[in-house]
């Protein structure tokens, strides 16, 4: 892409309006992996686990036709390379499981909660932000490379799932094409199975989750790529935080975005699409809260209640950095990759996410 074409705002901007679309679609949806998981351990409800199932569907066949022409590299983006560090991926993801059960929602749905006039979802913002940032250049971050990111399987190729058919003999094209289609079509079929997921607010938070996560792929991974940089004659993804092509993902971003408030006056602090995004989930959240009728504010009902939600904060921020993202980062934009690491950290965050609300309950119960 020629770096004349396209300059670095127009990525931010581009990144806030898609940001402003999820955050619209999933307050006027209830779009929330959280509490998807919730409906089924709780009550047996699968509806919006269908939901999210449908964005995941969306999102790996509009990013399978991406690649197939041309306009996406996965290999350009943090998830696929061929090291896998799975026990970064399985204690990150439990960590945030935990973290977004206490705290009431993920990181995307605290932005959303944001917008919709929720106080204790401020609070776990500014957690969060905290946790994050520790985790990546503090004392959690420490303990991250230490112990967890050295424990690592060397793969001889990519660690996405056309890299395996590939080396199983498969050509590369048809390699994508076959788990595109088996990936993406079979959790469509799945999604739109039950009569309850055809309903519009279903089908709404589903398409738009899975486009905006597409959308993300074609800003940073074609529109604000340069091959070589005028100057630096160096591979650019502009307005990214991590120097590659990134999509939705809600964690880091709340770390860069405390770092931007707080080092406002160090000019190599910009703003990116990570953090343009997060603000943009919030604007439109708000927006469609008051469209709706729905804005409120709400805040803690006794002290035990911000405790829990600081932890979850606090445990998202460095569980979200350690499997190097969330629900969204890794739930829906690594799976669009059809990366392992990503199914390593999406299954964890469930069984994280499902054992914390099983333990609540049973407290709950023997509760005077």
């Amino acid at each position: 892409m020629d770096h004349a074409l396209v300059a670095a705002p127009t990525i931010v901007w581009l990144g806030f309006a898609i940001g402003a679309v999820f955050g619209a679609a999933s307050q006027r949806s209830g779009f929330c992996t959280m509490g998807a998981v919730a409906d089924v351990v709780n009550i047996g409800d699968w509806t919006r686990m269908r939901m999210w199932a449908l964005a995941v569907a969306v999102a790996i066949l509009g990013t399978g036709a991406l690649q197939t022409f041309g306009v996406f590299d996965p290999a350009k983006t943090m998830y696929t390379g061929s090291r896998l560090p799975w026990l970064s991926h399985l204690v990150g993801g439990l960590a945030f499981g935990i973290g977004m059960t206490l705290a009431s929602g993920c990181a995307g749905k605290t932005l959303i909660r944001i917008g919709g006039g929720n106080l204790k979802s401020v609070v776990v913002s500014v957690f969060l932000a905290i946790g994050a940032s520790m985790t990546l250049r503090g004392l959690t971050g420490v303990w991250r490379v230490t112990l967890l990111d050295p424990v690592a399987i060397q793969l001889p190729h990519a660690q996405t799932l056309p890299a395996f058919l590939a080396a199983s003999g498969l050509d590369a094209r048809s390699a994508l094409l076959v788990a595109s289609v088996a990936a993406g079509g079979g959790l469509l079929a799945w999604a739109l199975a039950s009569r309850d997921a055809r309903r519009a607010e279903v089908l709404l938070g589903g398409l738009a989750v899975g486009i905006a996560v597409v959308a993300g792929w074609y800003v940073t991974g074609h529109l604000g790529h340069i091959g070589e940089h005028p100057d630096t004659l160096e591979e650019v993804f502009l307005a990214t935080n991590s120097g590659r092509a990134e999509s939705l993902s809600f964690v880091a971003p709340h770390a860069y975005t405390l770092e931007l408030l707080l080092l406002w006056s160090d000019a190599n602090r910009k703003m990116s699409f990570g953090i343009a995004s997060a603000l943009g989930v919030i604007a439109g959240a708000a927006a469609m809260a008051l469209a709706t009728r729905s804005f409120r504010l709400e805040s803690f009902r006794d002290p035990a209640d911000l405790v829990r939600h600081i932890a979850g904060g606090l445990l998202m921020g460095f569980g979200g950095v350690t499997a190097l993202g969330c629900t969204l980062g890794q739930g829906v934009s690594g799976l669009s990759t059809l990366a392992l690491g990503a199914l390593l950290t999406t299954l964890a965050i469930i069984i994280g996410a499902a054992a914390c609300m099983k333990l609540q309950y049973r407290l709950m119960m023997r509760a005077p």
